[in-house]
């Protein structure tokens, strides 16, 4: 029987489903539209876009708010729909108002707003940010309230829920985009390596990256200023440690500009250095103090204080005070634009040479990081810095000269050892 009643019902099954249609394409526009564009449109001056970062802050909250708001009226419209039909159509009417509901629903609460959602997310933000936060703040204690009965729920099955969760991860996110815009072909894969590798520095510390104290030029301190002279000019370093008594006990570091201006200051009129003033001169009156710092200091916090102390060196030590490695500004540079060179640099020195076969000779030291950021590769280095270190811990002694190892999808192929260390490597993927 169609009277007014059925045409009031009628009318409010329609509101409701462009309510539903609104909170459909709320939450496809409010999560899909890029906090970046937010940012500049609310920088801008718009107000929308500023309500829009501010309630996409809880992610968590204004999901759970929309879902509420969506699902209450869904199942509100299918409640009328199915009084009404049933009243019209008798039994039948069950399986009409499923039907007619479920395309209603579909195309116009579900595909068309979130459609037009997907290609506007940014305006369709900032228009809908600010009764969508009305919304959130009726519902905030009904979707609290479900938060703390879900994780309730869950730990009774043994399932902890982190309280943080709902904080978008924004490291993976640039992370994931950047991969899959490479992968796409849309971002050049040195791109991609740089802003990874500044995003990285975070997470990684001295250690990885230092150059280990075998490898450190050093000068004894107690050598004739002359000879100390010949090995700074020797040196492709303008900064290198002085040790006494043992190599490992660094007592200052010596800039080579500061000992030639030394050198000069003593210089006569004619040119020349009085012996006695040179056998007096003291090298420490011009070597700068040792910076020490601990081998877990991240990069990130250590680029900081070489800023903030106007200093491009510093020496590593572990728990012990036992010298480690060093580390300068440029080595930690390095990991975000890759290997820089100058003119001291050996155009030789390549640390990666491709045989014929399609092997790669790959010097023993060199950090699984950079070799997996030159190859795309995914050898792991949680156990291990360098290439060698990653063969000696998988093969679990010290490999002889010749041996071949098979792990992680690659052919390890001892080519050279010095002593006990791996000097090179051949390499190929299986």
């Amino acid at each position: 029987m169609i009277d007014a009643a059925f045409w009031i019902t009628s009318a409010a099954i329609l509101l409701l489903i462009v309510f539903s249609g609104f909170f459909s394409g709320s939450e496809t526009a409010l999560t899909a539209a890029s906090r970046g564009k937010l940012r500049s449109a609310a920088d801008k001056g718009s107000g929308g876009a500023k309500k829009a970062l501010d309630i996409t802050e809880d992610n968590e909250r204004l999901i759970g708010s929309v879902l509420l708001g969506n699902n209450v009226v869904n199942i509100l419209a299918t409640s009328l729909a199915t009084a009404v039909l049933t009243r019209a159509f008798g039994e039948s009417g069950v399986a009409i108002a499923t039907l007619f509901m479920t395309l209603l629903v579909l195309i116009f609460a579900e595909v068309l707003p979130k459609t037009y959602a997907i290609t506007n997310p940014e305006t369709v933000a900032a228009r809908v940010a600010r009764p969508i936060s009305w919304v959130v703040i009726i519902f905030s204690p009904v979707v609290a309230a479900v938060r703390v009965l879900v994780r309730a729920i869950l730990r009774l099955f043994g399932v902890r829920t982190d309280p943080d969760s709902n904080i978008l991860a924004v490291r993976e996110e640039i992370a994931g985009a950047l991969q899959l815009g490479h992968s796409e072909g849309v971002v050049e894969k040195e791109d991609r390596d740089r802003i990874l590798g500044a995003l990285d520095l975070g997470d990684r510390t001295v250690e990885e990256i230092m150059r280990h104290r075998s490898g450190i030029e050093t000068i004894e301190a107690t050598l004739p200023v002359t000879e100390i002279l010949r090995l700074c000019l020797e040196s492709a370093h303008t900064r290198l440690p002085l040790w006494k008594d043992e190599p490992e006990n660094i007592v200052g570091i010596l800039h080579a500009k500061d000992l030639l201006r030394a050198m000069q200051r003593m210089l006569s009129d004619d040119g020349r250095i009085d012996p006695e003033e040179l056998a007096a001169f003291d090298i420490m009156d011009v070597v700068m103090e040792p910076y020490f710092i601990p081998e877990y200091t991240t990069l990130d916090d250590q680029m900081r204080q070489f800023l903030a102390r106007h200093t491009h060196f510093a020496l590593v030590v572990d728990e012990y005070g036992a010298l480690q490695g060093l580390i300068t500004l440029e080595d930690i540079l390095e990991e975000i634009v890759g290997e820089i060179s100058d003119e001291f640099d050996s155009a030789d020195a390549e640390i990666i040479a491709r045989t014929e076969d399609g092997a790669y000779i790959v010097d023993g030291g060199m950090t699984i990081r950079d070799l997996n950021r030159a190859h795309d590769w995914q050898l792991p280095d949680d156990e291990a810095n360098t290439i060698a270190g990653l063969v000696i811990h998988e093969a679990q002694m010290i490999p002889l000269e010749g041996q071949v190892f098979s792990f992680h999808g690659f052919r390890f192929e001892v080519a050279r050892k010095e002593e006990n260390r791996i000097a090179t490597l051949n390499i190929r993927p299986l």
